[in-house]
C-alpha cells in the first residue's frame, strides 16, 4: 500500500510519544494529522459528547484513538461518520481508558458501518494478524509488536536494525543502547533499557492475562532480543556447518 491517510484523535500525554514516533518514521506515502481534544474533558452527559467534535475532519484511511478518556472513545463511531475512516486502531495501555465493555460497544456499532476495530493490549502487541483489514496490516508492517535484527563480532552486538517499531519509539532507544552489549546479556539488558525509556502502560493487574501491560510490553521487547539474537547464532552455525 503506497499511500495511508491517518487521522489521530490526541487527548492526553499517553499518545504524544506515539504520534512523534509515527511522524518520524512513517513511510514517505503516509500522512498523519491530529485532532487534539483537552488534557481534561468538560463534565457532559452522553447526548452533549459530540459537542465535543470539530465540525469538521479531514478525510482519513485510518483512525487511531490515543485518548486517556473514555469519553474520546465513545465518539469514535462519530469520528469514523466525520472522517470516512475505513479502519479504527484503539490501543488499550490503561483499561480504565478504554473499557473492555466499551470497546465491544464500540465494535458492534463499527460493524454496522462495515469498519474494523483493533484494541491491541498494549499497542507494541500489535501484529496484523488480528484483522484481516488491509490498512491495518500495513500500519503493523511498521508499527506494534517489537522485530529486530542483531549483528554481533567477537561476542558483541555492533548494531541492532529494528525491523518493526514499537509505536512509542521504544524499539529504537533500546536499539541503539543494546551496541556493545555481550550478546548472552542482551536478553536481561533489553528488559532493564524498555524500563528507562518509561513504559505508559499500566502496571495494574490484568485480569485478562493475569499480567500487568507494562510488564506484557517489557516481554515483547526482550523477546524481539532474544528472537533476533537466536536467528543470529542459527545463521552461524549453518555457516560453519556448509
Amino acid at each position: 500500500m503506497e499511500y495511508m491517510r491517518i487521522l489521530t484523535a490526541l487527548q492526553g500525554n499517553y499518545g504524544k510519544r506515539i504520534v512523534k514516533t509515527i511522524q518520524r518514521y512513517m513511510p514517505a506515502g503516509w500522512t498523519l494529522q491530529v485532532c487534539t481534544f483537552a488534557d481534561t474533558l468538560p463534565v457532559v452527559d452522553d447526548d452533549s459528547l459530540t459537542d465535543l467534535l470539530p465540525e469538521q475532519l479531514p478525510e482519513t484511511d485510518l483512525l487511531l484513538s490515543l485518548a486517556e478518556d473514555p469519553g474520546i472513545g465513545e465518539l469514535i463511531p462519530d469520528m469514523v461518520k466525520l472522517s470516512d475512516g475505513k479502519a479504527v486502531l484503539a490501543p488499550v495501555a490503561n483499561r480504565a481508558w478504554l473499557p473492555p465493555g466499551l470497546a465491544n460497544q464500540i465494535k458492534r456499532k463499527l460493524a454496522k458501518m462495515r469498519v474494523t476495530m483493533v484494541t491491541p493490549v498494549p499497542f507494541c502487541m500489535l501484529t496484523g494478524n488480528e484483522s484481516d483489514d488491509p490498512l491495518i496490516k500495513e500500519f503493523a508492517r511498521y508499527f506494534g509488536r517489537p522485530r529486530v535484527k542483531v549483528d554481533e563480532e567477537q561476542g558483541k552486538i555492533v548494531k541492532v536494525t529494528v525491523l518493526r517499531d514499537a509505536p512509542c519509539g521504544n524499539t529504537r532507544f533500546v536499539a541503539q543502547k543494546l551496541v556493545d552489549c555481550g550478546i548472552k546479556d542482551a536478553y536481561l539488558e533489553a528488559g532493564l533499557l524498555h524500563h528507562a525509556y518509561v513504559c505508559f502502560a499500566t502496571m495494574a493487574m490484568d485480569r485478562e492475562f493475569g499480567d500487568t501491560l507494562m510488564h506484557r510490553s517489557g516481554l515483547a521487547t526482550k523477546n524481539a532480543v532474544a528472537e533476533a539474537v537466536k536467528e543470529l547464532l542459527k545463521n552461524k552455525s549453518e555457516v560453519h556447518i556448509n
